[in-house]
């Protein structure tokens, strides 16, 4: 299953500053066997740039987080870049600044993210929410992640679940990724584990304890076209580079 398998940049990042750098980073990506990546946590690298490195180190780019703020209120900037990175699918990456705290403030993202998405349908660009644990909180008697599922039109915007975070927020990945079957374009896998103190931590997929035989099985049945590795930190040996060596590994063996 390796084919749609990517690599979160974000991951990376603290190697992802300069173009140089961003070159090497992902010569080491695609000697593992990653053929894309997912664009984030990048330097002030131009954009032009960031395509060129990407398409000599023989890979692609499945899709790209942007700034949270100005997906909102400049989203044909946005378009403008993701038309130069030769992107066509973006990710909303975190409610910055928006009250999720009611369900009007809830409302009001809504509306936002479809007027957003309005631009992006019309340019071709697939518009996904990325959520965290934050969108598992009941507002109004139901989490604010199914609110906006509910208050916005399919066409213009997806979801991208994140597996980690699903089940950080009390809910079982493999049963929401079913739940939202034809929605999911864009998967983040990351595993869950906890510390000697038991707290949660990021784990390498396959060294935590989610399911990932039922987690796999769903995403494929929803129709989810990329499953992009991301660990936030607890990097193994302290190297982000080796944690996505492990989880490609582990997703190898799983095919």
């Amino acid at each position: 299953m390796t084919d749609n398998v990517a690599a979160q940049l974000w991951t990376v990042r603290s190697r992802c500053q300069d173009a140089a750098a961003l070159a090497s980073t992902l010569a080491a990506l695609r000697s593992i066997g990653y053929r894309a990546v997912e664009l984030a946590g990048l330097g002030g690298i131009p954009t032009d740039d960031v395509r060129s490195i990407v398409e000599g180190a023989g890979m692609t780019s499945c899709s790209a987080h942007a700034d949270s703020e100005q997906i909102l209120e400049d989203p044909g900037a946005v378009v403008r870049t993701m038309k130069a990175l030769g992107c066509d699918s973006l990710a909303y990456p975190y409610p910055r600044n928006q009250d999720l705290s009611s369900p009007e403030g809830v409302s009001r993202l809504c509306r936002r993210l479809s007027r957003a998405g309005e631009v992006f349908h019309s340019e071709g660009i697939t518009f996904s929410y990325h959520h965290h644990a934050i969108e598992l909180q009941k507002v109004g008697g139901r989490t604010v992640l199914e609110t906006i599922l509910e208050q916005t039109d399919p066409r213009l915007l997806q979801l991208q679940p994140d597996t980690y975070w699903l089940q950080a927020g009390g809910v079982d990945p493999a049963r929401w990724i079913t739940r939202f079957a034809g929605r999911v374009p864009l998967l983040h896998v990351k595993d869950y584990g906890v510390d000697s103190a038991g707290k949660a931590i990021f784990r390498e997929i396959g060294a935590g304890n989610l399911d990932w035989t039922g987690i796999l099985s769903a995403a494929r049945k929803a129709g989810c076209k990329w499953h992009i590795v991301e660990q936030d930190d607890h990097w193994s040996g302290g190297d982000p580079v080796e944690s996505l060596r492990m989880s490609w590994y582990h997703l190898a063996r799983s095919s």
